[in-house]
C-alpha cells in the first residue's frame, strides 16, 4: 500500500498535517509494505526535510499512491481521478460553497472519506480536532477580555511554537472577580476547560454561579439541559433534544446578568433555539462583555456572530443597541466577539500530532489489515462515481 500526504491547497492556508514525520516513521515501521509519499510543501508546520529524514519519499506526483490524506478541502484541479481521499469536505450539511467540489469528486470517480463521518459502533467520532479548537478558543477568549479591559496582553496563539509555550503565557493572566460561562460537554468543551483550569480559574456549580458573589474569577460549564427546556414543560431528555430540538425553548436568559465572558463550545442544530436575541443584548441587564464563539455558526446559537473572524484579525465589536458590527475595542459598552472558524490552525504541530495518533489507532491499522472496510465505507460520501446509500440525501444538493 502506498499512502500519499497531499499539499494543502485551500486558501487561507492551513499549516496542519494528517501525520507528523515521526508518525510516518511509525507507520512504515509497524506495517512493512506500507510506503508513505509526501508532496513537498512550504506551508506545513513540519518541514519537508523532517519527512525525508523520517523515511518518507518526497515527490510532487502522487498518481501512483493508493490512498491520499489531507486536512482541508482539496481544490478541484488538484484531484486525481479514481483515488481514495481522506479530508474534511464540508459538504454533508449541503454547504453551498463546496457543491462544485463534491460534483467534481463524483465526476472523477473518487472515493471520498470524510473525517467528520468516521464513527465507531457507539456512534462517536474517532478522529477530530475538537480538543484543540477548545484549547485555542478559550485562550483567545481570555486574551480578548484582557485586551478589552487593558489588563494584560497574551501572545497570539499562532505565534506560540507549541502548547508548552502557550501554557507559559498563562502566568500573565490576572483577572478580576468575573464570571465565565462555558457551554457544551464534548471534546471542544473539555479542551476549553484545560485552559481555564490551567489559568487557575475556579470551577463552580450552577446555583451558586447565579446567586453568589466571589472573591476570585470563576467559571461554570453547562450542558444543553441547563439552558433549554421543552415547550410543553415535560422533563428534559438529551436524546429527544438532539432529535427534536424544535420542541425546546431557551432558558439562557437566567445567566445574562451574571456572566462577563461567554465561551460557546456546544454543538448547535439550526432547529434548536438560540441562546439569546437582539432584544436581550440591548437590555441594561445584559452583562456579557466578551464572547468567544468556538462553534462559529454564523447567525446561529450566538446572534452576535455575524461573520467569522480570521487568525490575523480575530476580533470585532457588536453595538448592543443595533446588533451591528463595529471595529474591535472601539467602545467599552460594545460586546467584543472572537469567532475564528479554524482555531486548531493556531497550534498546528500539537493539533496534527493528536489527530495523527487518532488516525493511526482507528483507521490506518484497519486499512492495512483490510479490516476497516465498514468504518471507512460508512464515512465514504461517494464511490465509483455515485453517492453512497448513506449520503443519498445529497442528491438534490449536487443535481
Amino acid at each position: 500500500m502506498k499512502i500519499g500526504i497531499i499539499k494543502e491547497t485551500k486558501i487561507p492556508v492551513d499549516h496542519r498535517v494528517p501525520f507528523t514525520p515521526q508518525q510516518c516513521d511509525e507507520i512504515q515501521s509497524r506495517f512493512p509494505g506500507v510506503t508513505i509519499v509526501v508532496q513537498p510543501s512550504d506551508i506545513r508546520c513540519f518541514k519537508d526535510e523532517e519527512y525525508s529524514k523520517a523515511g518518507a519519499i518526497l515527490k510532487d506526483d502522487l498518481t501512483d499512491c493508493d490512498i491520499l490524506f489531507g486536512v482541508k478541502e482539496v481544490t478541484k484541479k488538484s484531484l486525481i481521478p479514481n483515488k481514495t481521499y481522506f479530508f474534511f469536505s464540508h459538504t454533508i450539511k449541503k454547504q453551498p460553497y463546496n457543491k462544485s467540489l463534491l460534483q467534481e469528486v463524483i465526476r472523477k470517480g473518487i472515493q471520498l472519506v470524510d473525517y467528520e463521518c468516521l464513527i465507531n459502533q457507539q456512534g462517536k467520532r474517532v478522529v477530530a480536532f475538537g480538543r484543540w479548537a477548545g484549547i485555542v478558543g478559550a485562550y483567545n477568549g481570555i486574551r480578548t477580555y484582557g485586551l478589552k479591559q487593558n489588563l494584560f496582553d497574551l501572545k497570539p496563539a499562532h505565534q506560540c511554537f507549541d502548547m508548552k509555550e502557550l501554557w507559559n503565557e498563562f502566568d500573565k493572566v490576572k483577572l478580576p472577580t468575573i464570571k465565565i460561562l462555558l457551554t457544551g460537554g464534548g471534546r471542544v468543551t473539555k479542551g476549553a476547560q484545560e485552559v481555564l483550569d490551567g489559568m487557575g480559574i475556579k470551577n463552580v456549580s450552577m446555583p451558586n454561579y447565579i446567586k453568589s458573589n466571589y472573591s476570585e474569577p470563576v467559571y461554570i460549564q453547562l450542558d444543553s439541559d441547563a439552558y433549554n427546556k421543552r415547550k410543553d414543560n415535560s422533563p428534559f431528555d438529551f436524546s429527544d433534544f438532539y432529535n427534536h430540538p424544535e420542541k425546546y425553548t431557551s432558558t439562557f436568559g437566567q445567566y445574562l446578568s451574571s456572566t462577563d465572558i461567554l465561551i460557546a463550545g456546544a454543538y448547535w442544530d439550526p432547529k434548536a433555539p438560540t441562546l439569546f436575541n437582539s432584544q436581550d443584548i440591548a437590555a441594561d441587564s445584559f452583562q456579557i462583555q466578551t464572547i468567544a464563539d468556538i462553534t462559529c455558526d454564523i447567525q446561529g446559537s450566538i446572534p452576535t456572530t455575524l461573520r467569522p473572524c480570521t487568525i490575523a484579525e480575530p476580533f470585532y465589536d457588536i453595538d448592543r443597541a443595533t446588533c451591528s458590527e463595529r471595529p474591535a475595542f472601539s467602545n467599552s459598552k460594545n460586546i467584543t466577539v472572537m469567532a475564528i472558524d479554524n482555531l486548531p490552525c493556531e497550534l498546528p504541530r500539537d493539533a496534527s500530532r493528536s489527530f495523527g495518533e487518532m488516525l493511526i489507532q482507528h483507521v490506518i491499522e484497519d486499512l492495512v489489515k483490510n479490516e476497516g472496510k465498514e468504518i471507512v465505507f460508512n464515512a465514504s460520501i461517494c464511490k465509483n462515481g455515485s453517492l453512497t446509500k448513506k449520503f443519498n440525501y445529497l442528491s438534490d444538493y449536487i443535481a
